[in-house]
């Protein structure tokens, strides 16, 4: 069984509080960089926007979470784990917290469009198709892990915006293959230790682990072939020796395939973005793609 780093036991109060709002997912949210690190743009004021914009979604996102876990506290109270959710456990009282969210969420939306009205669009976009994850979406079947995908792309469409970057296809379609498949490695990890049944709130069974993993596979390899054509086209151009860049291919490959068995055993926990950061191996395979890129330069 995977140890609950994010849900240990309850607490109350001010840590309860930072607990419900997650700010760990908030690393998310530097997906904004992204398109200024694919352009190689060194303009300050880009990064200065981007900067505000990943506060944008910071709020959102954490808006995003309080209503979710709400809205999931029937079926969490049943989990093992994540029982110790303050809003599943008590520790928060619901009214003022679903309060908060929405404060969260107007300042969220309210900011952006005051930095970037195109990025604010973009962010408005991702509030509400949060709001619509939470309502509707992660009970439907495959549509759930689209939407998770779409929402990780939503971050690096509002990057582009603020710093006024037209985003390449090419990034775009790696990008969405590549959340596609890490949602998809989420699922996988959530039926790894579900009942018999499958997972509560959600439309997957049991019996669905091995098309999930197929399709996740199939996603993610598809986000390597996309990387290598990308690498092949547009991005030669930015990059004194791009074949180096080449090498970025067997480490993606390594890094998502590892995590695929991993989630068979169920050792990834609930969030596989939360899994790679305290893992000490997908580390290193991030700081090789950081080695070859610099390489590339």
């Amino acid at each position: 069984m995977p140890k609950d780093h994010d849900n240990p036991a309850p607490v109350r109060g001010a840590r309860a509080l930072w607990r419900a709002l997650r700010p760990q997912q908030w690393v998310k949210n530097l997906l904004v960089f992204t398109p200024l690190l694919a352009a190689h743009s060194t303009a300050t004021r880009e990064y200065l926007l981007a900067c505000g914009v990943f506060a944008a979604f910071s709020l959102c996102a954490s808006a995003a979470y309080v209503i979710n876990d709400a809205l999931d506290r029937p079926h969490d109270r049943k989990h093992p784990r994540k029982r110790h959710r303050p809003l599943a456990s008590g520790a928060l009282p619901l009214a003022p917290m679903l309060a908060l969210a929405a404060l969260f969420a107007a300042g969220g939306v309210a900011l952006a469009f005051a930095l970037a009205p195109a990025a604010g669009a973009w962010v408005a976009c991702y509030a509400l198709a949060t709001l619509a994850y939470s309502l509707w979406l992660k009970r439907m079947l495959f549509a759930d892990v689209v939407a998770l995908a779409v929402l990780y792309t939503l971050r690096v469409l509002a990057g582009a915006a603020a710093a006024n970057i037209a985003p390449s296809g090419w990034f775009l379609a790696f990008a969405m293959f590549l959340f596609l498949a890490l949602a998809l490695i989420k699922r996988q990890s959530e039926l790894a230790d579900a009942p018999a049944g499958g997972a509560r709130g959600r439309a997957y069974r049991r019996g669905d682990f091995e098309a999930l993993a197929a399709l996740g596979a199939a996603s993610g390899f598809t986000s390597v072939l996309v990387l290598m054509l990308y690498i092949n086209g547009e991005v030669a151009a930015l990059y004194a020796r791009p074949r180096w860049l080449y090498l970025l291919c067997p480490i993606l490959f390594y890094l998502l395939g590892r995590m695929t068995l991993l989630a068979r055993r169920g050792a990834v926990g609930d969030d596989p973005v939360t899994f790679v950061l305290r893992d000490r191996v997908s580390w290193l395979c991030l700081a090789a793609a950081l080695a070859v890129m610099v390489a590339a330069l």
